[in-house]
């Protein structure tokens, strides 16, 4: 059976394994907390040298013409601007098969009067 001294000896174990664990414990979610603050740094750094290298593209004067060219059709006074459009690209959006014809809301309150009628019973 157990003596005096080796239940003693337990308790002392116990008490130590008891005192060990929080710092444990705290320690792991330390280091774990350090990770994941050394991944956002990371992930800031590039996001800031990404901005760094779009700044240095938007100080140049060629590059921002060539932009508003391409994206807002800008021209110079003396110039003239021919924008083409598709025969039959305005059809298509117009006649989209997916778009409902009545608004979201009467398809809702369809539903729920759906909802509200009980089904007949057939007796079970």
């Amino acid at each position: 059976m157990l003596t005096s001294r080796a239940a003693i000896l337990a308790l002392v174990v116990c008490v130590i394994a008891l005192s060990l664990a929080y710092p444990l414990r705290e320690y792991v979610m330390q280091r774990s907390q350090i990770a994941q603050l050394q991944d956002e740094r990371a992930r800031m750094r590039e996001n800031v040298s990404h901005l760094e290298e779009r700044e240095e593209a938007l100080s140049d004067e060629d590059y921002v013409e060539r932009e508003a060219r391409a994206r807002l059709h800008y021209q110079y006074p003396d110039e003239t601007a021919y924008i083409v459009i598709r025969p039959g690209s305005e059809a298509e959006d117009e006649a989209d098969p997916a778009a409902p014809d009545e608004p979201w809301f009467t398809q809702l309150w369809r539903s729920v009067e759906e909802a509200d009628r009980p089904e007949p019973d057939d007796g079970l």
